[in-house]
């Protein structure tokens, strides 16, 4: 018989916090150190401005080292996708340079254009889903170009020394390849186990909902990474059955989790995590998949359909189906009903619709970056496109609060840096040894720029203080005083540019995520409920796949718009709507992935409809919900909890919000009162 958990709700996690103090300036960020990318990183700048200085000018040669820099984009992708975008990648960068080069004959068109690439760029990178470090890179490269000596007749060789790069860096980023074909496959699907041991060993404490989300979005990231893995070939074979069986255990067990992290306030035994990690170790090494005998005294006196039981018995088949070095091609759950990627036109086209937040944000970039270098220029100041390069580092923070972070952090990493950099060049250096100092210093700076940006803006300066050098060659002294000038103008551009242009468009968005989470919300419980319906499989996996991505989505929409201050005052109170609803989505998704869902009457899913309607009316009206009884769902009590629970949430930040704006009509009747009283006064 189906086994209906008590009726208690976990608590509530700390609303999530950004500020500007020691700890975010200073303090590293948790993960481990890219001792990986940064190996990459420095090679292929050695290489490619080693190989530019042999066939080229030197001058030129940065041009080269910054092309290879597309050794940093799409460093989690599967080898046979990453082929093909980063070779787009590269040809953006010869773009770039190809744009920069014929701008440079006048600063004026030269600072617009700048600013017309960062925005393009941003769009395009948001829009097709281009992780770090983003539209960076192809701006700095468009403002070398600017610099680089030579007319219009010399753009053929600046691209072809540009494509030059990029070509390093795409074989120094697919070499890794031919060793370990199939590794960014497993470390996602590993990623996602880890990630859900972190879930296990959270269950009863007060960073739940935070814990939950980052399990979500590990196991989001897996599936899209094995199925742009998906060739036709590779599909068929075995080895991608078995990984395909584990990503749908992934997804299993984190919904089996959430049940149980929902209806429970006490840790559960680290045996349960530990088994998770072990797990993760297991994708790619077969031979050291967990004992399920592991999980027999977890397992011992729980009913088979009780929620531990079904957690338990999850974990135990996944180290089955982990232990199978070959799976058979065809199976029950192991197809994936979706294409490896959208089509692109769809993905650029809903980027630019209304309720999307990378129209502004590429708006606001492109704005800023151009602004700031017209005003660099009419400020008299030369190398204007550094104010540019370092708007555009500043706005990749994404609200004011984390800009204000990054650009104290950028400035005050400059200051040092420009020391460093201005100590290296006092002294004659040969081409020799600027080649491997750049390098070593562009590997330092991605080692540590994941932790923290003030250490990275360290080491970052130098490199490209040799780089700039080395194009242009300038006095030291110039050099020196002019970077940290212009560093400390383009902090002050970004956090202009983050506090005047859309600084609302995060804020503004969360209710209508909220509501769209909501609706979705709604449709997978319907087909889930409904007695005479049985979604198919094809089905079944887009409501899954629609319903996790709007959750990560609203997440990430809070966690920018609590730092849209001052407007952040209204979004903090949604907080326990956000969770709230959040819940409900997940355990929409767990009912959704039972074998044989209980269901419910047509009465109650017309109740339950209504229900809905009246919470995402009183949403977008910010009013409070006028809810009658809610629908009693015997066989899924929480979702009844978490439906009441956002039902006074939203009771309660209405409230909050009406109260607010009681006090500010009251400061402004003050403020005229005194006005008023102060022209009396001066008429007496």
């Amino acid at each position: 018989m189906w086994n209906p958990p008590t009726r208690v709700r976990a608590r509530v996690a700390d609303r999530p916090r950004q500020r500007v103090d020691l700890t975010a300036l200073f303090g590293l960020a948790s993960g481990g150190w890219a001792w990986s990318i940064a190996l990459k990183a420095a090679v292929a700048m050695s290489s490619s401005f080693g190989l530019a200085v042999l066939l080229f000018d030197p001058r030129v040669a940065t041009l080269a080292a910054l092309g290879s820099m597309t050794v940093l984009y799409e460093r989690e992708t599967p080898y046979r996708y990453r082929a093909v975008a980063l070779a787009l990648v590269g040809l953006g960068f010869v773009a770039c340079v190809s744009i920069g080069s014929l701008a440079a004959f006048d600063p004026w068109v030269a600072a617009v254009s700048i600013g017309v690439v960062a925005g393009v760029v941003t769009w395009l990178c948001q829009a097709l889903r281009v992780d770090r470090p983003g539209p960076l890179f192809f701006v700095l490269v468009c403002a070398i170009s600017t610099i680089v000596p030579g007319g219009p007749g010399e753009v053929p060789l600046h691209a072809l020394v540009a494509a030059l790069g990029a070509a390093v860096g795409w074989v120094v980023s697919m070499a890794e390849g031919l060793m370990r074909g199939r590794h960014p496959e497993h470390r996602a699907v590993a990623d996602a186990f880890r990630q859900l041991a972190a879930l296990l060993r959270a269950i009863g404490t007060p960073r739940l909902d935070h814990v939950q989300h980052d399990a979500s979005i590990a196991v989001a990231k897996a599936w899209r990474i094995v199925l742009l893995s998906q060739s036709r070939g590779y599909r068929d074979s075995p080895s991608a059955a078995r990984l395909r069986a584990l990503l749908r255990w992934v997804s299993d067990i984190h919904l089996a989790a959430t049940d149980v992290s929902l209806s429970r306030t006490d840790r559960l035994p680290a045996v349960a995590a530990d088994f998770a990690d072990a797990l993760a170790t297991a994708v790619s090494k077969p031979e050291q998949t967990p004992d399920e005998a592991d999980l027999d005294e977890l397992r011992k006196g729980l009913r088979p359909r009780s929620l531990e039981g079904r957690l338990y018995s999850r974990l135990a088949r996944a180290a089955q189906a982990a232990r199978r070095r070959e799976h058979e091609p065809e199976g029950p759950g192991l197809e994936l009903h979706d294409a490896p990627y959208p089509p692109l036109l769809q993905s650029l086209r809903s980027s630019l619709t209304a309720g999307s937040l990378i129209r502004p944000t590429a708006l606001r970039m492109g704005i800023t970056v151009a602004v700031a270098g017209v005003v660099g220029l009419a400020l008299g100041i030369d190398r204007f496109y550094w104010i540019s390069i370092t708007a555009t580092a500043v706005l990749q923070a994404g609200n004011v609060v984390l800009t204000v972070n990054r650009s104290v952090q950028r400035a005050l990493g400059t200051l040092i840096g420009v020391v460093i950099g201005a100590l290296l060049l006092s002294a004659p250096l040969p081409l020799a040894a600027s080649i491997p100092m750049a390098a070593c210093f562009m590997g330092l700076t991605q080692l540590v720029v994941s932790r923290n940006f003030f250490y990275a803006s360290i080491f970052l300066t130098p490199m490209a203080l040799i780089l700039a050098h080395t194009a242009a060659p300038h006095p030291v002294e110039q050099l020196a005083e002019a970077r940290i000038l212009d560093t400390v103008l383009g902090s002050l551009a970004g956090m202009a540019g983050a506090v005047l242009l859309w600084r609302r468009a995060a804020a503004a968005r969360l209710p209508q995520t909220i509501v769209e989470v909501l609706d979705t919300t709604r449709t997978v419980l319907l087909a889930v409920l409904d007695p005479e319906e049985e979604p198919s499989p094809a089905r079944t996996y887009r409501l899954r796949r629609d319903l996790r991505s709007a959750l990560v989505s609203l997440r990430g929409v809070y966690d920018s718009a609590i730092g849209d201050v001052p407007r952040a005052n209204t979004t903090r109170p949604l907080w326990p709507v956000v969770v709230a609803a959040q819940r409900a989505g997940y355990l929409a998704l767990a009912a959704l992935a039972l074998e044989k869902p209980p269901p419910a009457s047509q009465i109650t899913l017309q109740r339950l409809d209504l229900a809905f309607d009246e919470l995402i009316s009183a949403l977008q009206d910010r009013r409070t919900p006028r809810l009658g009884a809610l629908p009693r769902l015997v066989d899924y009590p929480r979702i009844n909890m978490e439906l009441r629970a956002l039902s006074s949430a939203t009771r309660t930040a209405v409230a909050q919000d009406e109260r607010t704006a009681e006090r500010e009509r009251e400061r402004r009747a003050q403020r005229e009162h005194r006005r008023a009283q102060e022209e009396v006064d001066a008429d007496l």
